[in-house]
């Protein structure tokens, strides 16, 4: 290439590489696979390591990916967070292993082998035991304190014991983790965001990127994240081997992830790589590859590192789980909530273990956008998603004749409804309330696992009884006991299913108050809503009485929830609903709520806002204290308020009771009048 042309296409590279770094760490919408994005990253570095006249202060080959934000504080890490070398072949990885080999003489050594989890990376400062700070990766140099947010990781120690470690005592240190939600976890998040009417998750590394950066910790509580650690450095203790520190962090009592293995040939490495990416469908969450580290720290330091990656750590990358098939049909599928998505109806093929013959579209703009076509060759993928997508169109084996899609103006189901693109949106929803197709998502929703749990009432059991006219809404389940025979009659049926299937609709009617609560199916109103409305309003006559003023008044209410609850409990269909719940025996009510006389209580009758992040306890934990006392919680702050407990991060609400004047509390402050 000429020098003007290997000028110009150096700065196509940079610009390429920095809008994908952009994408995938901070908007969490990646555009580029690994391997793609390390295609054109080799090849930049190619050009500046033969012309380095070219080399510019903003090359993607100089920094690592940043994911820093304007929102939070930037902090400098202890040690530079290192980012590690990709390969994707058994030849790459033993490369790797001579490099190494060379670099160390006939000094012997070993690896460890570790899963490489699909997440977010973080930092984490203990201080005497007690976790000081959480800092993401940032740009390796330096990253963003989220410590509010770290907090809310519930499998993550707040504090650790002291652990006794080459002589001397663990209690100041850095850990290193990989934030992730495991699939199960990600599916049922989706499933409430569906049922609040809010956007859905692309997969489990996009939500858990996206939600480390929220800026209200109470959300972050919300969300199931899980963290593996596998990281241990102290200035006080020279630690002698990565596979000790795992060992130690451990002890120390922090999830590890407990498949890792300590390989003593590149051999054993390549066959721990073989097995995992034979096995990683068998996990509960998303490995994307394995990282291989030489074991000794001591040797680590020998072997020192290049540019930003470490000379003594690599990542052997799986390949994406894709396949290629044809798409015969796109059909439509309507929730239980009206939105409507289409789907790709595939010519069955073998991907990551199972057969997938149906994948998302997403939506009307998604399919416009890749001009995706009945008849077309696609590119199906399930790599960090945990529902098959339809990644690109093979436009070279486009056939002749094909037409681009138009989406339907009315709904699938027999009512044939006029569907309905609300503005700014980009989902169709069924707005008839008779849809049938609702209805079975009703009442799937109601039966499921995370609401009232009935076992045997799956889709194909709902979408059977429906057609048959013995389900028409949720209450019509408790009805069912009437067919016995009817049901024990029905093909691929008998007299034992039936039997297990009244069993299980007999048992949910036991199910906690607050898992009725979310299983009618409130718009807005999911599992952890859910809850608080049962502990404020701890019987269902309570919150069928509520007005909008009392249900925000409640922490984790706001006013959209509140309108929604409001309107479906005043709907008189809904509440008909409610009374044949409560003469099936359906559980209508929590446990009583235990309330300490006024007498010389300080908190009886005040008024309390809580706001800010507190030291020990949760603002619900918190919230039912004040209950319990006599007091009252609300969620804003006004003249009739008598005081804010206030922790770190408080906002608005603490500003607003300083200019009012109103008594601002700590959780000490706090915790010493419940002792009054």
């Amino acid at each position: 290439m000429a020098n003007q042309t290997l000028t110009e296409r150096a700065e196509q590279l940079r610009q390429q590489l920095n809008e994908a770094n952009y994408r995938y760490y901070v908007l969490a919408d990646p555009t580029l696979t690994d391997r793609q994005f390390d295609e054109l990253l080799q090849e930049l570095q190619a050009i500046e390591a033969a012309n380095p006249e070219l080399i510019t202060p903003d090359s993607p080959t100089q920094r690592v990916g940043s994911d820093l934000t304007p929102s939070f504080p930037t902090v400098a890490h202890l040690r530079p967070m290192l980012s590690l070398g990709n390969t994707y072949t058994p030849d790459e990885l033993r490369e790797f292993d001579r490099r190494v080999r060379d670099r160390l003489g006939d000094e012997p050594f070993s690896y460890v082998a570790e899963l490489k989890i699909d997440g977010a990376s973080l930092s984490m400062i203990y201080q005497n035991g007690v976790l000081l700070r959480g800092v993401t990766r940032g740009n390796g140099e330096q990253g963003d304190d989220i410590t509010p947010n770290v907090r809310t990781i519930r499998t993550l120690p707040l504090r650790v014991q002291p652990v006794v470690a080459e002589g001397g005592t663990l209690d100041s240190f850095e850990a290193r983790g990989e934030v992730y939600m495991a699939d199960a976890d990600f599916e049922a998040m989706n499933a409430e965001r569906e049922l609040a009417g809010e956007k859905t998750f692309a997969n489990p590394r996009n939500s858990t990127a996206g939600t480390l950066k929220l800026l209200d910790p109470k959300i972050v509580a919300g969300r199931p994240l899980n963290v593996f650690v596998y990281y241990l450095y102290s200035n006080s203790i020279r630690l002698q081997s990565h596979s000790g520190n795992l060992e130690y962090l451990k002890r120390l009592g922090f999830p590890t992830n407990p498949h890792w293995r300590r390989c003593a040939t590149i051999a054993d490495v390549l066959e721990y790589c073989a097995e995992w990416e034979r096995r990683r469908s068998e996990l509960p969450y998303q490995i994307d590859g394995v990282v291989v580290k030489v074991d000794s720290l001591r040797q680590q330091e020998e072997l020192g590192m290049i540019s930003k990656s470490p000379r003594w750590a690599i990542a052997f990358k799986f390949e994406a789980r894709t396949a290629q098939t044809r798409l015969n049909d796109i059909t439509l599928q309507v929730g239980r909530l009206g939105r409507v998505t289409p789907v790709a109806e595939l010519q069955p093929v073998l991907l990551a273990g199972s057969t997938i013959s149906r994948a998302t579209l997403h939506n009307e703009d998604f399919i416009k956008e890749r001009d995706i076509r009945v008849g077309d060759t696609v590119l199906i993928e399930k790599g960090g998603d945990v529902i098959p997508k339809v990644n690109e169109v093979i436009l070279a084996e486009r056939p002749d004749g094909t037409e681009p899609y138009t989406f339907p103006e009315r709904c699938p189901c027999p009512l044939k409804t006029k569907l309905h693109r609300p503005e700014g949106r980009a989902d169709h929803f069924c707005e008839h309330a008779e849809c049938p197709w609702q209805i079975r998502g009703r009442i799937e929703h109601f039966a499921s696992r995370a609401a009232m749990d009935i076992e045997g009432l799956g889709e194909k059991v709902v979408d059977q009884f429906v057609e048959l006219g013995w389900l028409a809404n949720y209450a019509d389940i408790y009805d069912l006991h009437q067919r016995r025979s009817q049901i024990a009659a029905l093909e691929r049926w008998g007299q034992k299913s039936a039997d297990n299937l009244l069993e299980g609709i007999e048992q949910s009617k036991s199910q906690p108050y607050h898992r009725v609560l979310f299983a009618i199916g409130v718009r807005h109103v999911g599992a952890t809503v859910a809850r608080a409305l049962a502990s404020h309003f701890n019987t269902i006559d309570r919150l069928l009485a509520a007005t909008q003023e009392e249900l925000t008044a409640v922490n984790e209410i706001g006013p959209q929830i509140a309108e929604s609850v409001v309107r479906y409990f005043g709907d008189e269909g809904n509440r008909a609903l409610i009374e044949r719940l409560r003469a099936a025996g359906v559980t209508l009510e929590g446990p009583a709520k235990k309330v300490i006389a006024a007498g010389d209580n300080p908190i009886a009758g005040k008024t309390f806002v809580l706001t800010g992040t507190l030291p020990t306890l949760t603002r619900d934990q918190a919230g039912a204290m004040i209950l319990e006392r006599g007091g009252k919680t609300s969620s804003s702050v006004s003249k009739k308020t008598d005081m804010v407990l206030a922790g770190a991060e408080a906002g608005s609400k603490l500003t607003k009771a300083q200019e009012l004047g109103i008594r601002v509390i700590s959780e000490a402050e706090f915790l010493a009048m419940l002792s009054e």
